[in-house]
């Protein structure tokens, strides 16, 4: 019989309503589970470990990821799979920071969550979390896990988890990942994409549970005003920057603001260019305004998810030397970037 570890952290999937305020307010584990009664009718040893708080996923941050991480290491020569059921607010950076923390994995992680409560009739959490089960504890004809990385299962489909981001706070399809493909659709039956798989090249897990906040993000707006955020830019406080610009990486050329990265590069700072767009990747060079990044060092992110971007940084500044993090920055690790 395989087994699954399912790690309750919150979020809306696990809340009812305020008898008295109307609001709502997690629940324990045991307010899922009575609402999931098909749960005993897989073929499957389920355990579950919880949060000793449940926590709205706006409340999550590094230190979770630390424990939710540790938690899987603990438990992956036990079992065959993990489900996290997370509220879905920042899910994707929960997906992101587990994917590079978790490097090496050869069987499933999956986190999942809901838009409605599970205790309201309509609610869409009852089929993710039972899909993401299932998901988590398929395997092929010689045993192997067919999913062998961090995804997100939402509303019959499966994606990589530092591709996606939410687009919806309404919809029941709330996540995608517009720079790739599904990893797999529930219908009828469950269809496996798999070409589109991640296979790691590493021979065990190899898991870091140290991520560094020293990490600034910045999306460009027209009119910004440069004064006011060079006070937040100080080397060494500030470690890596983040520039969330236009279309395919263009800034405008405003003379104190390229001064401005010039000098945060100089002191040892590096800065990683990603797009604001949903879709595509940044060319730096590309068009005039952009031109300026190439000249000074600034790092092509081509299409890293925001969410991708900024937990990749917390890893190159917790575990790797200076001189290794650009390399690993432009680098596809687990699967977050496009290449050639």
């Amino acid at each position: 019989m395989r087994k699954i570890l399912l790690i309750y952290t919150g979020g809306t999937i696990g809340m009812i309503s305020n008898a008295q305020s109307g609001a709502l307010e997690s629940l324990d584990f045991a307010h899922l589970n009575a609402h999931i009664p098909e749960l005993n009718r897989f073929d499957l040893e389920i355990e579950v470990k919880s949060f000793d708080t449940p926590l709205d996923s706006s409340e999550i941050n590094p230190l979770h990821w630390k424990v939710i991480a540790s938690w899987i290491t603990e438990a992956y020569d036990a079992f065959d799979g993990f489900v996290i059921l997370h509220g879905t607010d920042t899910m994707s950076y929960t997906g992101s920071a587990l994917s590079y923390m978790l490097q090496g994995l050869r069987k499933p992680v999956i986190l999942t969550g809901s838009q409605l409560p599970i205790g309201i009739i309509r609610t869409d959490g009852k089929e993710n979390i039972i899909t993401a089960i299932e998901m988590a504890a398929a395997h092929n004809e010689n045993g192997e896990a067919i999913l062998q990385e961090v995804a997100i299962y939402f509303e019959s489909s499966l994606f990589r988890a530092n591709r996606s981001s939410k687009i919806s706070a309404h919809q029941f399809r709330a996540f995608a990942t517009p720079n790739y493909p599904l990893l797999a659709m529930a219908g009828v039956q469950i269809e496996w994409y798999k070409e589109n798989l991640f296979r790691t090249p590493l021979l065990e897990l190899q898991s870091v549970f140290e991520l560094d906040k020293r990490v600034l993000f910045w999306q460009l707006f027209p009119g910004m005003p440069i004064d006011l955020y060079a006070k937040s830019l100080e080397f060494p406080q500030v470690q890596i920057l983040i520039l969330e610009t236009f279309g395919v990486g263009n800034a405008f050329s405003e003379p104190a603001f390229q001064a401005l990265l010039q000098e945060f590069i100089t002191k040892g700072g590096l800065i990683l260019n990603i797009t604001q767009c949903q879709s595509g990747a940044v060319q730096q060079g590309a068009y005039q305004t952009s031109t300026f990044f190439e000249k000074i060092g600034v790092i092509s992110g081509a299409d890293l998810t925001a969410e991708a971007a900024l937990t990749k940084a917390m890893y190159a500044l917790a575990n790797l030397p200076q001189q290794q993090r650009a390399a690993f920055l432009k680098s596809n690790i687990v699967g977050e970037l496009s290449v050639g």
